[in-house]
């Protein structure tokens, strides 16, 4: 099983980390499956829209939906992240070479979201690299059993992981 995670604590770091890390695989010709994020701030807001890009080449889709000024709810519109799912899901049949999930949400923690694509893809062989944030490590430890590497955030450590796990499945084929 080769799954990692990378954890950061400043706002949209993750995100930022796991876009760059997906730019450079892909113009390295790496074959990649999954969704990274693109947090766009709001003018009138401290919110700000969240959009995630679906790899290799696929659409760009809004997750988040404006709840107005006052909300204190979770503004991630399931029926959009379902949509992204979806795409991911049916991608994994082209075997791609690493499968990245930009995080490890509350609908994964609760068994949704992208967490049977994570399964699904650990059951086929193929690599996966996920966001966690503090919020959700325990439920990821769970659901991992303790099978997830942490990886440094850094962009040349993930680029590590990635060539030392290919050289690994090359070297077992």
């Amino acid at each position: 099983m080769y799954l990692a995670y990378v954890t950061t604590t400043d706002r949209g770091a993750t995100d930022r980390l796991l876009s760059a890390a997906a730019d450079r695989l892909l113009a390295a010709d790496a074959q990649l499956a999954g969704v990274v994020q693109t947090n766009t701030e709001c003018a009138d807001s401290s919110k700000c829209d969240m959009d995630v890009r679906v790899l290799p080449e696929g659409e760009t889709i809004r997750i988040s939906q404006s709840l107005g000024t006052q909300s204190r709810g979770c503004r991630l519109d399931p029926a959009a992240l379902e949509r992204a799912v979806g795409y991911v899901t049916a991608s994994l049949a082209e075997n791609p070479h690493l499968l990245i999930v930009n995080k490890f949400g509350k609908h994964e923690a609760d068994g949704r979201g992208f967490r049977p694509v994570i399964a699904e893809a650990l059951a086929q062989d193929i690599p996966v690299l996920v966001g966690v944030n503090g919020l959700n490590a325990a439920k990821f430890e769970e659901f991992t059993g303790g099978g997830a590497e942490q990886i440094e955030p850094d962009l040349e450590a993930i680029l590590a992981w990635f060539d030392r796990v290919t050289a690994q499945r090359e070297a077992a084929a």
